[in-house]
């Protein structure tokens, strides 16, 4: 029995009408690259324009795009805002860029807030955050259970006070789908807010590999030390995350215990997920992998086997010579 023949294939409509077929033909390459941190999802088009019959869209035009295979379906990768456009030649093409609506976007201005309530928890905090955006909050693990009877929010946009709370604890927060996303980093979380299945992936499945580990951080400190003020005692006290041994110091001096603790562990926890790092190129392309997929890789040396693996950036190309996935992936912290 033959094998079915896998064709690349692709969706692309505007403002929700499809395109496609205005597309096939002059489709140069596709490009979608997608991180786990704040940086907006991007996407990018180029056409080639030999008849001169092109448009060029308008900035603000929404595309929204779906890849991968014939035979197995398409996987809807999202909506995007154009934001620039390229003609060049010859030969003539047409370039266009475009972007997911970003936290710069949807969290504009500055603001001046004192977040006191001694019953107040993070939680509290991000839902009020995300309602006066009109998103929908979405917190993970335990973050929202956390007490935060005080913070300053001071001359600062919802951007950088999101931001500054996420690397207290060690989260990350994101705008996906008209949900503000605060969940731990690495927790595995899809923009609905649904835990993330894993993925085994193995030697035959890619093409080319890069593993690295580093010393600098990871295997010369055992731990993290963070200083806070004690008014009672009139001193600077000190709290250590991870084990005894060689220490990484923080500069700052933090307000209280908990403060102290919180960077602490966030920092160490950093610290441990850079120890290593894989990158992977499929030759056969994976629309279904996202970022803060945990993955399990088998066939490889058993030091990459061995360690539980989460991937951070994607980045899926299809063009005339096929459609390509690469991954970058880091140490998954208390798999």
């Amino acid at each position: 029995m033959a094998m079915p023949y896998h064709r690349p294939s692709y969706r692309v409509t505007l403002a929700g009408q499809d395109i496609t077929p205005k597309l096939n033909g002059r489709l140069h390459s596709l490009r979608i690259k997608a991180q786990r941190d704040q940086e907006s999802d991007q996407l990018d088009i180029v056409l080639t324009d030999h008849d001169g019959e092109l448009a060029i869209p308008p900035s603000g035009a929404l595309l929204s795009v779906a890849i991968g295979w014939q035979d197995e379906g398409l996987i809807d990768r999202g909506t995007f805002h154009v934001d620039e456009v390229e003609h060049s030649g010859s030969p003539d093409r047409l370039t266009i860029r475009a972007r997911a609506a970003d936290m710069q976007q949807m969290l504009p201005g500055k603001r001046t807030q004192s977040w006191h309530d001694p019953t107040q928890t993070l939680g509290t905090i991000i839902g009020a955050v995300a309602g006066r955006n009109g998103l929908s909050p979405i917190i993970g693990g335990d973050l929202g259970a956390i007490p935060l009877p005080h913070i300053d929010q001071t001359d600062e946009s919802d951007l950088n006070f999101l931001t500054r709370l996420g690397r207290r604890y060690d989260a990350v927060a994101t705008i996906k789908s008209g949900r503000l996303l605060f969940t731990p980093a690495g927790d595995g979380r899809a923009a609905s807010g649904a835990a993330l299945g894993g993925v085994v992936i193995t030697r035959r499945d890619g093409d080319q590999h890069r593993y690295s580990r580093t010393s600098r951080d990871a295997e010369s400190y055992t731990g993290v030390k963070a200083y806070w003020n004690d008014p009672r005692a009139a001193a600077r006290q000190e709290v250590v995350a991870g084990g005894t041994g060689k220490l990484k110091e923080l500069r700052a001096v933090f307000a209280n215990e908990a403060d102290a603790m919180d960077e602490a562990v966030s920092e160490w926890q950093r610290i441990q997920r850079r120890e290593a790092l894989f990158e992977l190129t499929m030759a056969h392309g994976r629309a279904d992998l996202i970022a803060e997929t945990p993955i399990t890789l088998v066939g490889w040396k058993p030091q990459i086997d061995g360690t539980d693996w989460l991937i951070t950036d994607v980045e899926d190309i299809l063009d005339d010579k096929g459609y390509i996935t690469r991954i970058r992936c880091e140490v998954k912290v208390g798999a």
